[in-house]
């Protein structure tokens, strides 16, 4: 059967999986609110507008078999609307209700005994005092909603931090929580696939941030197998504590007594995954795809001893122009993948390169090398 998927967003996770999707030969239809998105470049079916737009919704629902999304920010009542209306979603909106506000999604986690840092809700009335008394003095205070790549959070030393933070990030979005500091060995991150007949889990990989955006992914974490065991086993049961199916990316802390925390959930294709494109037997993205389907899933083994992806991020802001890949591309093993954003800036994800091979050294050093030459 030939499915057509209808993807809301058309970023560049819309983007990988739209290319994972015509390769097993169903059409993609996106839904962003302008022209020529990542996603759109690569499909014919493109829609313009956005979920509050009933008229487009309807146009774009008649044209589409089974609903996914780029990422967890749509409210979960547009999604409520869509399965209303008949189409199935996937993540379902029951799903993201417990996901895209942190504070539900950790006392979701919490109420299912998984471990995650001390949080508390934050409200108008909340003194730093408060805080200072559970958390301690250093804590986290972040946006419940539409935080990402560091943006929405902030660390709090002392009060004038706690003051000026809450002024930045109400104006952001109004409700906050605060989340105890966590002085961590390493960050991690797992993918996992479920559908109702399956449940399938990638390798741990170990994360690498820069200026709180995800930097270098090594694949898979270089830590003993008692504590790839933990978090697999707490993945799976986070992923079942929100009713989740479809592809999942779980992110966590890794503290310096080796405990495993979670920090939080993504219900979508996400940054720690890339490497498998070139690196698993089964992508991500076509995971993702045949999860949303209900169709067998793939192995998601490595085929290679190591994966190193590194993200090109916005080294100026401007325009985007034709980019010189000719540097990186010399670089033998190297998999580039340019996301066709036109507005580059600092920061933002504009690609990633990845190596696989047999030497994780060798492959990190020539990981970060290639970026250093090219300027996106």
């Amino acid at each position: 059967m030939s499915y057509r998927i209808g993807i809301l967003g058309g970023g560049q996770l819309a983007r990988m999986s739209t290319l994972a999707a015509y390769r097993l030969g169903f059409s993609v239809n996106i839904l962003e609110r302008f022209k020529n998105s990542p996603a759109a470049q690569i499909t014919k079916n493109e829609f313009i507008g956005w979920v509050d737009d009933k008229k487009i919704m309807k146009r774009f629902l008649d044209s589409s078999d089974i609903i996914t999304l780029e990422n967890e920010f749509i409210d979960f009542h547009h999604l409520e609307w869509i399965e209303n209306h008949h189409k199935k979603v996937i993540p379902s909106s029951k799903t993201i209700s417990l996901v895209q506000d942190k504070l539900i999604q950790k006392e979701t986690f919490q109420k299912a005994k998984l471990p995650v840092p001390e949080f508390l809700e934050v409200s108008n009335d909340t003194t730093y005092s408060e805080i200072k008394k559970k958390l301690g003095k250093k804590f986290l205070l972040k946006s419940r909603k539409f935080g990402y790549d560091g943006y929405g959070n902030s660390l709090i030393n002392n009060e004038k931090d706690f003051i000026n933070s809450f002024k930045k990030l109400t104006e952001r979005h109004s409700t906050l929580l605060a989340e105890k500091f966590i002085d961590f060995k390493k960050e991690l991150a797992i993918m996992i696939v479920r559908t109702k007949k399956e449940i399938k889990t990638y390798p741990v990989v170990e994360t690498i941030q820069k200026n709180h955006i995800c930097n270098i992914i090594i694949a898979p974490a270089q830590i003993e197998k008692k504590l790839i065991n933990e978090v697999i086993e707490i993945g799976i049961e986070a992923v079942k504590s929100i009713e989740g199916y479809g592809l999942f990316g779980i992110e966590f802390f890794l503290t310096k007594n080796n405990e495993i925390l979670i920090n939080e959930i993504a219900p979508r294709p996400h940054n720690s995954g890339h490497y498998t494109i070139e690196a698993n037997v089964t992508s991500q993205f076509e995971n993702h795809i045949r999860s949303i389907l209900n169709l067998p899933l793939g192995s998601t083994e490595m085929i290679y001893p190591f994966s190193v992806m590194i993200n090109l991020l916005g080294k100026i802001n401007r325009k985007n122009h034709k980019v010189d890949v000719s540097k990186v591309l010399t670089y033998e093993g190297a998999h580039l993948h340019i996301y066709g954003k036109e507005q580059s800036r600092k920061g933002r994800k504009m690609g990633h390169i990845t190596f696989c091979g047999d030497d994780l050294n060798f492959l990190l050093n020539k990981a970060m090398d290639a970026e250093r030459k090219i300027i996106i």
